[in-house]
């Protein structure tokens, strides 16, 4: 687990996924929000610790714009969010 923490720590920007090879990165910005939300969740509701999740959130901080996660945040608290989470 300390070596997970030590890697989440160390990375600033985004890596490369392959997932998403071309230059646009609009899906991989909002794969990774929804990948942050639903690890967040599961572990929450499993009651375990929940740090390795910020990795996506990190991920997602490194390509969304702001004004999109605040968008989002929002849409999630009125419960009107377009994403499975």
């Amino acid at each position: 687990m300390a070596e997970m923490e030590e890697k989440i720590k160390n990375y600033r920007t985004a890596p490369f996924d392959a997932r998403f090879p071309n230059t646009n990165q609009t899906r991989n910005c909002f794969q990774n929000y929804l990948d942050f939300h639903r690890c967040n969740k599961a572990l929450t509701e499993k009651g375990q610790d929940a740090s390795p999740c910020q990795w996506y959130q990190r991920v997602y901080k490194s390509l969304c714009p702001m004004s999109w996660v605040g968008k989002w945040d929002e849409q999630i608290e009125a419960g009107n969010f377009p994403g499975k989470i």
